[in-house]
Parts: C-alpha cells; structure tokens; sequence
C-alpha cells in the first residue's frame, strides 16, 4: 500500500480497560413494586457490585508517520482520568449524573460516551462497549455524521442492549 492510499485507508482500533462499581436500578419514577418487579434482585437497598469491562473503539485515518488511528498512549490517559478515575470504586447512584436517570448498562454507556465524545485527537469516536456480567452487554454508536450525541431521538443513535438474567 502507497502512501496516498495509506492517507486515505480508514482503519479502527479499540481499547479494553476495567473498573468496579456498585449501584442500585432503582427508579423513582416507579412504585415499590414496580421497581422490585422490574429490577429484581438489582433493587436491592444495599446495591451490588459489578466489575465492568470497558470497550473504545477509535476510527479515523491510518496516519502515514505512524502507521496509527490514535496515539494509544493519549487515549489510555483520557479514558483512565475521564472514565476508570471517576467511576472506580464508587457507588454510581452517587455520581451527579444520575440524579436523574437510573444508573442502567443503557444510560452508563451513554455517559461514558458523552464523557469521551469530541475529546479523542487523531480520530473520531465509533463505539462505547460495556460489560456488566458474563450475560450483559450494552453498546452505543452515535450516527457517523453527528459526532457527539444528541438527546434528540432523530438524532441517528443506536443503542444495543443484550440484558438476561443475571
């Protein structure tokens, strides 16, 4: 491959990292019973822990010099200060950003992406990847062409969510 369609060759790259957390799914939008029938043994007042496994993808052009998407390194940095730092060891009903919503697989991965969005260098943001237990997986990509997410419906999100029994 030539230099010319080096430049032009797009190329993805994703990267794992991991950190523990606990939470309640607890919804006060719901009635007791609701929450206990919807949520199960995850509406326990005492919570539970997961260690989550984190997936960033990456996609953008093969930098001819490098021969790389992204400066890994940089990447690592951002994600571990952004994401692992704030999150680690913490109880996620506490974060600030949960004051509203349920602390989900789904909104987790939405934060994460809202986090991370417009803050990769040398490529653009394709995916966020989580893994919760060995059964649930939560995946959200943002339309190509909007960049960072919108709340808008219309906006062109996807969002995969694999939820079983726990």
């Amino acid at each position: 491959m030539g230099p010319d369609e080096l430049r032009a060759a797009q190329a993805s790259v994703t990267r794992r990292y991991r950190f523990a957390a606990a939470h309640r799914l607890h919804s006060d939008r719901l009635s007791a019973e609701e929450n206990r029938r919807q949520f199960g043994k995850c509406n326990n007042p005492n919570g539970h822990g997961h260690n989550y496994v984190l997936f960033v993808t990456v996609t953008g052009a093969i930098d001819p010099g490098t021969g790389c998407v992204t400066d890994v390194g940089k990447l690592d940095r951002l994600v571990s200060e952004t994401v692992v730092a704030r999150f680690d060891h913490q109880d996620l009903n506490h974060d600030p950003a949960f004051a509203e919503r349920t602390t989900t697989g789904e909104n987790l991965v939405l934060l994460i992406w809202d986090l991370l969005a417009g803050r990769i260098q040398g490529g653009r943001l394709e995916k966020i990847g989580l893994i919760e237990t060995r059964d649930n997986f939560f995946e959200y990509a943002a339309s190509i062409d909007r960049g960072i997410r919108s709340n808008n419906a219309a906006a062109g999100k996807e969002l995969h969510a694999t939820a079983q029994s726990q």
